[in-house]
């Protein structure tokens, strides 16, 4: 590789130093080294990358500090009471000031804390407005690109010990397999043999397996192989894995062959999701004219009947298609599956909806609570048939995408899910510790302002927006279970700041600090993770499908290991590497000799 540095003038030996010195950090953090290289964007870059500039945290403190004081100053306790909302509410003393305005940066709070100063004065919007932009759109995301870089940064570490581990336990099983005998320890090779009793007893997925074994049976004419053939072999494992569907079966009526080739033609499968649509769109359409009704009021035997024509559609659809592919053609389509798993659910659901609330001699009330009501049984055939509808996901390309992409993260990502699931679990002990029936909810809303009740009137507040105002007494630290709810409520930001004011007033200010730090270690580092992360893994699949047809998507499975995903961007390791390692092993004792 040529680095082309500036035409206008040759770097002094200052520059070529500053150069070497971002190359060589370069390559400890694994980052690439096509950037710029001249004198002004080493030093941005250098900047970027330096402690200083990973610490946006302190940025956004002062950020928050600074306009804290702003505020404080603009918006002050005046002799006319009508111009204190501002103060009053939002900019009283210093905690509630920077909780106001960190609320504001999270938008949870927008326009409401900007409403007050905004009525007297129009002006007074340019703070707010320069606030949101510079901390919102320009310092948080900031924070998150610079929380992931170093994440990803962390992952490349790992997946490149990953790819090390793997080489080097293929470089070690054709170091063992080579001193079978002498012969082939000194011309370095491996009897095809030996490794096809090897691929018999691996613990691996009966497709891969079949893929290696026969990439190893094409050398065995020679009867060996190499190191390097047999490394390579070991790139089946990285393959996407094809779906191959079993042959249909053949007919020798002409009649039964026309028809064969009408029921599995692509145009009939459309014609189902077609009938589908019309279903939901039935579904709904009674929905929206029973919408004002109570359900003892509606009446049942119309959906019934429609529910009952579509299914009989249903089921004849997957008789047709099992007579068109064979059992085992129907299903090895995963989508087939799914199918003919609904209709006979909904079939036998159906049934079952007739026998007990429609024969002659059924004694069952359809509102009885004794068991499901006619209605609750209806509304959950009615959900199933929706829910059928996705299976037209399959042959959607950019929908299949999407949700492969979702069951991979699912895969890869569950260390990744396992330490927010730890993070989630120590913030709901200590909520629990820390909050446990501090706020008590009136037994009847009625008698909220009963003097006796002196826990509950102290701190009582009926302020549009306010805990007890909004109804959130069961989001609360009275059990684990309640107490991890409440934690992804304020994960989500919306009205985080009603809890965090509502145990403020019911216990003290210093139960900001738990909700802040709450706030800061989901909402800002894990769940900007997860988006990006979701990106990442998008973007690679779309990049590695954008040349299949529909019908190729279905066929290949994008079982994406992150391994894979970030291959590109690490290094294998060298053979000196590996051999290195392989004699500092402890208990692999082997006669190198030379190599």
């Amino acid at each position: 590789m040529v680095l082309l540095l500036s035409p206008v003038s040759l770097p002094t030996d200052e520059l070529y130093i500053q150069q070497a010195v971002v190359f060589i950090e370069d390559a400890i953090q694994y980052r690439s080294i096509n950037h710029r290289v001249d004198t002004s964007s080493l030093r941005l870059y250098r900047w970027y990358y330096s402690r200083i500039s990973q610490c946006v945290i302190l940025l956004l403190a002062l950020h928050l500090c600074l306009f804290t004081m702003i505020g404080m100053l603009l918006f002050p306790k005046t002799e006319d009471a009508l111009k204190n909302q501002e103060w009053k509410v939002y900019f009283r003393n210093l905690p509630t000031s920077l909780t106001s305005l960190l609320v504001l940066l999270t938008t949870a709070n927008h326009p409401d804390v900007m409403i007050p100063a905004y009525s007297q004065n129009r002006g007074y919007a340019i703070f707010f407005i320069s606030f949101s932009v510079i901390g919102t759109y320009c310092l948080m995301n900031l924070l998150t690109a610079i929380i992931y870089n170093q994440f990803r940064g962390y992952l490349l570490m790992s997946v490149q010990t990953s790819i090390n581990r793997r080489c080097l336990g293929i470089r070690a099983a054709f170091q063992v397999l080579r001193f079978h005998d002498a012969e082939n320890a000194a011309r370095e090779r491996v009897p095809i043999d030996a490794v096809l009793q090897v691929m018999s007893r691996i613990q691996l997925h009966s497709y891969y397996r079949e893929a290696i074994t026969s990439e190893t049976r094409q050398y065995q004419t020679e009867g060996f192989m190499n190191k390097e053939q047999f490394k390579q072999i070991f790139d089946e494992l990285d393959k996407d894995r094809i779906n191959e569907h079993p042959p249909a079966p053949q007919y020798n009526s002409v009649v039964l062959q026309k028809l064969q080739v009408t029921f599995s033609h692509y145009y009939f499968t459309v014609f189902g999701y077609v009938v589908a649509l019309a279903h939901v769109v039935c579904i709904c359409t009674v929905l929206v004219l029973n919408s004002d009704k109570s359900t003892g009021e509606r009446d049942n035997l119309y959906m019934e009947i429609i529910n009952m024509c579509f299914i009989i559609y249903y089921l004849s659809e997957m008789c047709v298609k099992i007579f068109a592919l064979g059992w085992k053609g129907y299903l090895s389509y995963r989508n087939n599956i799914f199918d003919g798993f609904l209709t006979i659910l909904l079939l036998v659901l159906q049934i079952t909806i007739y026998v007990t609330y429609h024969l002659p001699h059924s004694h069952v009330d359809p509102s009885s609570e004794r068991v499901f009501s006619l209605w609750e049984m209806v509304s959950f055939v009615n959900m199933l048939v929706v829910f059928r509808f996705l299976r037209i996901i399959p042959d959607i390309k950019l929908m299949a995408l999407v949700a492969s992409t979702l069951l991979d993260l699912v895969k890869n990502l569950r260390a990744f899910a396992g330490i927010l699931v730890v993070v989630y679990y120590i913030f709901a002990v200590f909520g629990i510790w820390l909050f446990e029936g501090a706020i008590k909810p009136p037994p009847d809303m009625s008698v909220k302002y009963n003097t006796s009740m002196e826990h509950i009137t102290s701190n009582f507040s009926t302020e549009c927006g306010t805990y007890e105002q909004l109804g959130y007494w069961p989001n609360n630290f009275d059990d684990f279970a309640a107490a991890i709810i409440l934690l992804y409520d304020v994960m989500i930001i919306n009205n985080w700041q009603a809890f965090m004011d509502a145990y403020t007033r019911y216990t003290t200010e210093w139960s900001k600090v738990y909700f802040v730090c709450w706030w800061f270690t989901s909402s800002v580092m894990w769940v900007n993770l997860f988006v990006a992360l979701i990106l990442e893994n998008f973007t690679y699949k779309w990049d590695r499908s954008h040349s299949c047809s529909v019908t190729d998507v279905e066929r290949i499975r994008y079982e994406t290991p992150v391994q894979l995903m970030f291959k590109e961007q690490v290094k294998e390791p060298t053979e000196e590497e590996l051999l290195c390692q392989l004699q500092q092993h402890r208990h692999l004792h082997l006669h190198w000799g030379h190599t």
